[in-house]
């Protein structure tokens, strides 16, 4: 209690003692005995009642014990079924939700894992990645202030993700990890991986990279054939040995027709091999006859431009040259696009040129451009020139509807640097992102694109655009998510085609071990999302002839549907909108791929060392698993902690002192009309 209140309460006391004083015994001539108990009680009332005014704190403690947390993380991966060892899985994880000696010592928590993490205790082994290091980050985020172990049971082969061993340093919590496989090595020929370009062009050779492993104590040999459409392309004979056990083999193939070609890699198999199904992998390249040229036009050096390339370039059907405004007239009309960066009073003939050769642009300000000069140069958009900047975040305009955009949440994007002040526009436009300043909303427009004369352009008012790219990677671990969101601007920005009510987004072929996602965007005749309309996909094989139809989902801002289920193949597939004679068509393929039969043995050695670094121990899924209990249950790190809870109580929060105050005054009152005071 603090020094204030204690002397507040003093004062209280003296007021209270001498408020009962006056009322009862000033100028009064008869002082009787009753006159103590009257005065007494309207001591306690008043005093009571000044408390309540001063309303003192006071902590109060709880004590209570907390158990440690065990989790236990399961491989829900389809190659635990590959390996033949679902039902020992299921077996041991029952014994240990079950062990009444793991339930009083800790609190249990299961997990299953494959791409992600989550929480359940419905283990069916139908995953088709797995992502080890992931799982046991996000147990690492989930328990990091806790003591929790984790028990892992996985067979340890991890197939994408940051590889899991290194992640020890970022992981606090002992890991017991329960092997699931075999430990033997066996005889194994394997493509280990395969590397191709997404896209090739019309007339001109591809590479392919083969890395090729062999597991074994002979010496042994192979054929490499890679084919497409049972012709051969290509074979090489490889030769393997216990100390010369990787080959990596480059090919170069001819692209001979538009469209998408499928090519077949195959490992010649061994007699006593026991997994061969790692000894073919399919793989496709989009053969094309063009790519998209964009033109970054720029007379700084910033690292926007080393960003906006890289992230350009990303899709293979892009190519980005960066050009000084000096040399760039002479060269615009090889490109379908033009990006113009800052532009100064040196941009003048590049102006000129692009307006002469009707070319689309994009163009970013920045605090070191001229808009005086582009006031001047243009009339679409205009902006005071003043020396000062200020910060601005991005905000998504979720009713945009050019293209298909997914819901990014940039106000968690750092802010770009730009001159104060916001953009006015003379033509109609469509705003992408609007400015958040300070994290208030404003009706300012970051990124907008508008159409005059059939001509498509856009502008971002906003400079330090790599720092955009940078977060993405932090957040995602990868620069998909704003690399495709750039992408889909430049795209809908190089092209000049007719906007039409139905488009449709899709690759034109999966993997099969990858997301398979068909999405759509429909608008009334206004150009307007329709968030009401009912659309299907009609999917067919061309292989069977099977046809299924599909109800799209309404998904944040377009509709979607999910083919995950679907065989590998050649599909054609129409979308169209029930009620309307509108609808879209194309095609794709499901390449046969599933990277989880791939694996012959449990990886032992990775499991191992995570084991090791973090303090805890391996065991084996045909193991006692009372041993792992016993182990679990007789560390000494894993204890019962009593804890205390410090709460601050105020005292017009206790309800019994107003019951108080109510009896004292009732006394006082029934008091005095008994001996005739009042």
């Amino acid at each position: 209690m603090q020094t204030v209140t204690i002397v507040y309460i003093s004062i209280a006391v003296v007021f209270a003692a001498l408020t009962a004083l006056f009322h009862y015994y000033y100028k009064t001539k008869k002082r009787t005995k009753k006159l103590v108990l009257f005065s007494f009680l309207r001591f306690l009332s008043v005093f009571a009642l000044l408390l309540l005014i001063i309303n003192p704190k006071f902590k109060q403690k709880s004590y209570y014990s907390e158990k440690p947390s065990l989790t236990i993380a399961v491989d829900n991966s389809s190659s635990i079924t590959e390996l033949g060892y679902d039902a020992k899985v299921l077996e041991v994880l029952n014994s240990l939700q079950n062990s009444k000696e793991l339930q009083d010592k800790f609190e249990i928590d299961t997990y299953a894992f494959s791409n992600k993490l989550v929480e359940t205790d419905s283990i069916n082994f139908n995953g088709q990645q797995t992502n080890i290091g992931k799982a046991l980050k996000d147990v690492n985020n989930l328990y990091k202030d806790a003591i929790a172990p984790t028990i892992l049971i996985t067979d340890g082969n991890q197939t994408y993700g940051n590889d899991y061993q290194f992640l020890s340093s970022k992981i606090k919590q002992p890991i017991f990890p329960v092997i699931v496989g075999d430990t033997t090595t066996y005889i194994d020929l394997k493509i280990n991986q395969l590397n191709a370009n997404k896209y090739a062009y019309l007339k001109n050779k591809f590479p392919v990279e083969i890395i090729a492993t062999y597991t074994g104590t002979e010496t042994v040999q192979t054929n490499l054939l890679l084919s497409s459409d049972g012709k051969r392309l290509a074979s090489k004979e490889l030769t393997f040995s216990p100390t010369d056990n990787s080959k990596v083999v480059n090919l170069n193939i001819a692209a001979t027709k538009i469209g998408v070609q499928t090519l077949r890699a195959t490992l010649t198999p061994l007699n006593t091999e026991k997994n061969k199904q790692n000894n073919t992998r399919y793989f496709a390249v989009e053969v094309i006859d063009q790519k998209v040229k964009i033109a970054l036009v720029s007379d700084i050096i910033h690292p926007d431009l080393g960003a906006l390339k890289k992230s350009l370039e990303s899709n293979e059907l892009r190519s980005v040259d960066i050009l000084k405004p000096s040399e760039a007239s002479s060269k615009l009309n090889d490109y379908q696009l033009v990006i113009l960066y800052q532009p100064t009073q040196k941009f003048q003939e590049v102006y000129k040129t692009t307006e002469q050769l009707q070319k689309n642009t994009f163009t970013i300000t920045g605090t070191q451009t001229d808009w005086n000069f582009l006031n001047n140069i243009q009339t679409n958009f205009q902006k005071e020139d003043t020396s000062e900047t200020e910060e601005v975040q991005g905000q998504l305009n979720t009713n945009y509807n050019n293209f298909l955009i997914e819901n990014i949440d940039f106000s968690d994007y750092p802010p770009l640097e730009n001159v104060f002040g916001e953009v006015a526009f003379n033509v109609a436009h469509e705003v992408i992102l609007s400015q958040l300043i300070s994290g208030v909303s404003t009706d300012g427009a970051l990124l907008t694109t508008y159409t005059l004369n059939n001509r498509r352009a856009a502008i971002l008012t906003g400079e330090n655009i790599w720092k955009w790219r940078a977060h993405s990677f932090l957040a995602q671990e990868n620069f998909i998510k704003f690399d495709t969101f750039l992408g889909k601007l430049i795209q809908y920005l190089a092209s000049n085609k007719k906007r039409e009510r139905l488009t449709l987004g899709y690759e034109s072929f999966y993997y099969g071990n990858r997301e398979i996602k068909l999405t759509a965007q429909y608008f009334n005749p206004s150009y307007e999302f329709d968030a009401n309309a009912n659309l299907t996909a009609i999917i067919k094989n061309k292989e069977t002839e099977t046809t299924t139809t599909y109800p799209m989902l309404l998904n944040a801002g377009f509709y979607s549907v999910d083919l995950n289920n679907l065989p590998s193949g050649s599909y054609d597939f129409t979308v169209r909108v029930e009620g309307k004679n509108i609808r879209k068509s194309g095609s794709f393929k499901i390449l046969e791929f599933d990277i989880e039969k791939q694996f012959l043995n449990a990886d032992s050695k990775r499991l191992q060392a995570i084991a090791t670094k973090t303090n805890g121990k391996k065991f084996h899924v045909n193991g006692n698993s009372e041993q792992l209990i016993s182990t679990l249950i007789n560390d000494q790190r894993f204890r019962t902690i009593e804890k205390s809870n410090e709460k601050v109580v105020s005292l017009i929060d206790w309800k019994y002192l107003l019951a108080f105050i109510a009896i004292c005054l009732a006394l006082e009152w029934f008091s005095r009309k008994y001996y005739g005071l009042i």
